[in-house]
């Protein structure tokens, strides 16, 4: 796909609030097209195709990949951005999102939104008229599936529909949610492992079991961590409490999904020497930080969700991953922003 016809099946000003709104072609375009930007910017040819466009983003929970990704990707093709942090605004205190959507549907071309609730993301949406990019909700991470996916393929060199993944851990989150969801509409080998009190939303999962009977994905929920990674390309993680979760949760999280940690033996148990690790991070696999301590002295766990052994080995691509993150986001907005008019 050249990009005189990147948004053939990419319909310009649509938002990207959810995976299940996007056909598994036009999610593979989407990654395609990451691809060709990610080798233009490594080779010195990038061409600015946002030259002029405002994008607001709104972040309602703290970030570091999402935010430097959509700061970066958008400066570098030539679009301005505005952060509203947690304390920028007057959004649900003193305006309602329904207000600000149309406020800022006037001012900006593209509005990015983190934060906790997927409806606030779908009114934004709805009410702004302009593309509305979902950065992270309790729901669903889309962007992320998209590194992802994007991972996979550079890192397997297989077609999405030859590569197998295991996720491993609190099955219930929202990249979790997003890696069934895009699996399923790419005709994936998905494996979702972790205790049956946090499996996936069952409406969620029936809906993509439907996608699947579609694409001819193959999904699998089990508690069973060997069954689940036996001969999968690639083993994912994250961490077993969401942001602004209190640290009272730690306990009983930690007693459900101990067994469920990535160390070498689960490496081992794939039965693949060139299965690879993927993490979204931040991660918890060392000392290194006052949280990680705090835990340690709390728990007396080095690590918890993976091992510094295996996050540092050589089956890891993490920071591969965390790059991709920026490249498709670049995507999303080229794609939305930049195609022919409707």
């Amino acid at each position: 796909m050249t990009e005189k016809n990147m948004t053939k099946e990419i319909v310009r000003h649509k938002s990207f609030t959810k995976l299940l709104d996007f056909s598994g072609e036009e999610i593979i375009n989407l990654v395609e097209l990451a691809k060709q930007l990610k080798s233009a910017r490594a080779d010195g040819r990038e061409t600015k195709h946002l030259s002029g466009k405002q994008i607001a983003l709104i972040f309602e929970k703290a970030s570091t990949r999402t935010r430097c990704s959509f700061e970066v990707a958008a400066r570098e093709q030539g679009a301005d951005v505005t952060y509203l942090g947690p304390e920028g605004s007057m959004i649900g205190y003193k305006e309602s999102m329904k207000d600000t959507a149309r406020v800022l549907g006037r001012l900006y071309d593209a509005i990015e939104y983190r934060g906790f609730s997927q409806e606030s993301v779908e009114i934004l949406a709805e009410y702004s008229g302009v593309p509305v990019y979902n950065g992270l909700t309790d729901e669903f991470h889309p962007t992320q599936f998209l590194a992802d996916i994007m991972t996979m393929v550079e890192h397997s060199g297989k077609d999405p529909k030859e590569i197998s993944f295991c996720f491993t851990g609190d099955c219930r989150n929202n990249v979790a949610h997003s890696l069934m969801t895009g699996g399923a509409k790419l005709g994936m080998d998905v494996r979702i492992c972790g205790p049956m009190s946090l499996m996936p939303d069952p409406d969620l999962t029936e809906t993509c079991r439907r996608i699947s009977e579609e694409t001819g994905a193959r999904l699998m929920l089990t508690s069973d961590r060997r069954e689940a990674v036996r001969g999968v390309d690639f083993i994912y993680t994250d961490v077993w409490v969401s942001m602004g979760e209190p640290f009272g949760k730690w306990q009983e999280r930690i007693d459900l999904l101990l067994p469920y940690r990535v160390d070498m033996e689960l490496i081992e148990a794939t039965g693949n020497p060139k299965v690879r690790f993927m993490h979204c991070l931040p991660s918890f696999h060392n000392r290194e930080t006052e949280l990680g301590e705090k835990i340690y002295e709390k728990y007396g766990l080095e690590s918890l969700e993976v091992t510094d052994e295996v996050f540092e080995s050589e089956y890891s691509v993490v920071f591969d991953q965390a790059e991709n993150r920026m490249h498709t986001i670049k995507a999303i907005m080229v794609a939305t922003l930049s195609g022919p008019e409707k």
